[in-house]
């Protein structure tokens, strides 16, 4: 895996960010502030991470803490209290900013927080929800360290210095705590003696309120750790390159550069680079966007026949006239046209698990060629401290910085390899959504359809997750300027149609809900689906499926399709939340509009395309029924990659009429509670009952990871599905959820019997050949196919003539055959190339 930073980068930021320790030399893991050199920004530089990001800024050479509230902290990234060493020193000289006397309660307090441990062993963990000892000065005058504390009386905290030392004493540490006004006389100190050495590891955080009620702000003039217990770990820097995200299709690469919110003495250029021959080649500079934080590129022509390293670059000043130079470097691999596409799908990043080292090592062992994340990338409660609505401006920054935490968890996966994103409703604050083409509205009536957040993020969210998706084929965005996703992408022979499959479908409310509570949740034994299938009601709206229409008829570079979208089109889960609430009928899944639902099966199954989706958090596998049960094709619903809402399909334990089970119990040919028919061959639904231990529990909850196998050799598919706790580097069949894995025949995506035949197919010159059908009467499309074999009888659905194209698109050699006869006993036709 390339290096994340260059080791004269690691020299840079030291030189930028770090000056020599006072009164003593400093040490080589010492760390000091430097933040006179800082640009007036919201973000604080490499070595820290705050919360939340929004709440803080570098201004007028401070560290500022710009809301009253409760628990706003800044951790460390760079530097630790490791397990070795047998003193340390921390320090922070603070302001404070509102007015003495406002906002004056016990809560409100300054100072640090050492030793900040979690169950998940990582410091990015340790930065959302660890807990370490408390440390500090509340406004009231008190003096605190741990439970002792020492009344100071009333002080000014102007310019006041907090130092926090520690000393080795056999197996324990003895902890001091001293006030110090500007001129250095010590206004107090507070002892803590017998603290157990292993209590003193882990994160360091320097604190504004520590208790939630707190209101006071405060400036950090500067801060400090150093001892020989203080360890750096200059790798942990993070930014101003946070990650990349590209895409290859048709020779066009395209890149984005995620950063954080610089500021206006910062540079607003970034520039990729590429090695040619040993040598480092620039090809691109992009500006960053000012509301998404990301400059993305384009470039055409891409040899895509070889593996290609590259690197981003950052360069700027700081307000000392110092050079900054911050490197991204990863490698856009080569086209794997020759070989098995394995795509690896993703569903639903709750921080529970977070930095979910066990997918993440895992999918890094198994090296698939593509990623595909489905949605919820973030939820509301992702990095804890609430979201924020309006205005555009704050809510696009509480956005960034839930979104930066996947970018921390998975940019290095994605740093090698092809990625495809898309939002759902948690990424835009909805915990379901229904877009209606992109009309604003209230959040209390968001199940009417619509877009709650501003505009502005919500085109933020769609920047920073699409941007670098290939050009898109219909680039109209919807209402309030919100742009669409709808594209494809070319990859190892695989062409994948991406939809948003949310977005212009219509809420329930006003629509068809009729009954008390919830509008999408039906929960009355005598509902009837045909009441809420109203004529007109769309699904994927009438530019998706122009879209998907034209998609399923170009085999041009393609062995096989795939369909990327949000969630299934069925209402497969029964069982909702932690406490098995049982639904009849959900109006969140796309198993409504049924008739839309219906419509677009139809066309999909025209490219004989598989279905890659997520969202219900229930890992399954399923084959679509349109009119008949298995017409239409085959469907994956990924696990989440750290599941926090269970969902179940229990339909066996409800009693619900199964026929032609095919493996062991709620598998089978059902009709879901839509009146939809589905055979699911597998499901994943989570444990009765949840072990203790964070990863424990999430791995009960069904959390995982999928991977998909597109076998172009033999026009196969085979669906893998992955639990949590697994070792990737010695798997066993338990590893995956049951009934998996399975592999799929490629026209068994379009499974509808056939009512006549065309004649067969004997066709040569040339190997890989595309059959095309479409009736003879009025051109309607019935389906496209690239074949393994040079030999074929198409099926067709109804008696009369047929037009058949036939050859090779990619080398425009094609025949078409006019007029032919639908019949029981069609014989054969030769077509010669």
């Amino acid at each position: 895996m390339p290096c994340r930073i260059a080791p004269y980068r690691i020299v840079l930021l030291i030189v930028s960010f770090m000056a020599p320790l006072s009164p003593h030399t400093a040490m080589a893991d010492d760390f000091q502030s430097d933040f006179a050199a800082t640009p007036d920004r919201v973000w604080l530089g490499p070595d820290y991470w705050a919360n939340p990001m929004e709440d803080w800024v570098v201004q007028e050479g401070q560290m500022r803490c710009i809301t009253p509230a409760g628990n706003r902290n800044v951790h460390l990234l760079t530097h630790e209290l490791g397990e070795s060493g047998d003193d340390f020193e921390l320090t922070a000289t603070v302001t404070r900013l509102d007015k003495p006397g406002a906002n004056s309660r016990a809560g409100g307090s300054v100072g640090f927080r050492a030793g900040i441990q979690y169950q998940v062993d990582d410091y990015r963990a340790r930065c959302l929800r660890g807990q370490g000892l408390e440390a500090g000065l509340r406004l009231d005058g008190t003096l605190f360290l741990g439970q002792q504390t020492d009344q100071l009386g009333e002080v000014a905290i102007e310019n006041l210095t907090l130092r926090l030392t520690g000393q080795r004493e056999g197996e324990n540490f003895q902890l001091r705590l001293v006030a110090e006004n500007a001129a250095g006389e010590a206004l107090g100190e507070v002892e803590l003696k017998n603290i157990p050495a292993a209590r003193l590891v882990g994160n360091i955080a320097y604190v504004n309120n520590h208790a939630n009620n707190g209101k006071a702000r405060f400036a950090f003039h500067q801060i400090s750790a150093s001892g020989s217990r203080v360890h750096e770990h200059a790798e942990r820097a993070w930014g101003p390159i946070l990650w990349s995200m590209h895409t290859l299709s048709r020779g066009v690469m395209k890149m984005s550069a995620q950063m954080p919110p610089l500021g206006n003495e910062d540079s607003d250029e970034v520039r990729l680079e590429i090695q040619v021959d040993g040598e480092w080649k620039e090809i691109g500079r992009e500006k960053i966007d000012n509301n998404a934080r990301i400059a993305t590129f384009r470039v055409p022509n891409w040899n895509d026949k070889v593996d290609t390293p590259y690197r981003l670059v950052y360069e700027t000043k700081d307000t000392k006239e110092k050079s900054l130079r911050d490197e991204w470097t990863g490698t856009v691999r080569r086209d794997p046209v020759d070989k098995t596409l394995a795509v690896a799908g993703f569903t639903g990043h709750t921080d529970t698990g977070f930095p979910n080292r066990e997918v993440v090592r895992n999918v890094a062992v198994q090296n698939p060629d593509m990623l595909f994340f489905s949605g919820d990338q973030l939820y509301e409660q992702v990095g804890g401290y609430g979201i924020i609505r309006e205005p555009a401006d704050r809510a696009t920054l509480n956005y960034l910085r839930k979104w930066y935490l996947f970018g921390w968890a998975f940019g290095d996966l994605m740093r090698d390899r092809v990625s495809i994103c898309l939002p759902d409703d948690h990424d835009v604050y909805q915990g379901n959504i229904w877009g209606n083409g992109g009309n604003p509205i209230s959040h209390a009536e968001h199940d009417a359809g619509g877009y709650v957040q501003p505009a502005e993020m919500v085109k933020a969210v769609m920047a920073t997750q699409c941007a670098h998706h290939p050009d898109l084929v219909d680039p109209e965005p919807i209402q309030q300027g919100i742009p669409v996703a709808h594209t494809d992408m070319i990859y190892g022979r695989v062409s994948f149609a991406v939809i948003m499959d949310r977005m212009f479908k219509p809420g329930p409310r006003g629509t068809v809900a009729t009954w008390e509570g919830r509008p999408d949740h039906v929960k009355g034994p005598d509902f009837d689906p045909k009441s809420v299938d109203k004529p007109g009601l769309e699904l994927l709206g009438a530019r998706q499926m122009k879209f998907l229409e034209d998609w399923t008829q170009d085999l041009k570079g393609a062995d096989m399709k795939c369909l990327l979208s949000q969630t299934i089109f069925i209402n497969l889960a029964n069982y909702h939340g932690p406490e098995k609430m049982y639904l009849v009928a959900d109006l969140d899944s796309n198993g409504w509009p049924q008739t839309a639902r219906d419509d677009s099966l139809r066309v999909i199954r025209k490219g004989f395309a598989f279905h890659y989706a997520g969202d219900q958090h229930l890992p399954s596998l399923i084959h679509y029924g349109v009119d008949n049960w298995n017409d239409a094709g085959y469907a994956i619903c990924v696990p989440s990659i750290a599941a926090g809402y269970p969902r179940s399909w229990l339909p066996d334990m409800e009693g619900v009429p199964v026929k032609n089970r095919v493996a062991g119990p709620n598998t089978g040919e059902y009709v879901d509670g839509l009146g939809n028919k589905v055979t699911v061959w597998a499901i994943g639904n989570p444990e009765v009952e949840n072990r203790p231990g964070v990863i424990n529990t999430l791995h009960d909850k069904s959390s995982g990871y999928a991977i998909v196998r597109f076998d172009k050799e033999n026009c196969t598919m085979t669906a893998e599905c992955y639990r949590l706790q697994i070792d990737a580097t010695n798997l066993k069949p338990e590893d995956q959820f049951p009934g998996w894995p399975k592999t799929i025949a490629n026209q068994d995506n379009y499974g509808r019997k056939a009512l006549a035949h065309l004649p067969l197919l004997k066709i040569k010159g040339i190997d890989r050949p595309v059959i095309q059908i479409y009736q003879a009467e009025d051109g309607e499309h019935v389906y496209s196919l690239r074949l393994c074999e040079p030999t074929f009888q198409p099926k067709v659905f109804a008696e009369g003539k047929y037009h058949i194209k036939v050859g090779d698109p990619d080398t425009d050699r094609m025949q078409t055959l006019r007029d032919i006869e639908a019949s029981d006993e069609p014989g054969e036709l030769e077509v010669t190339f």
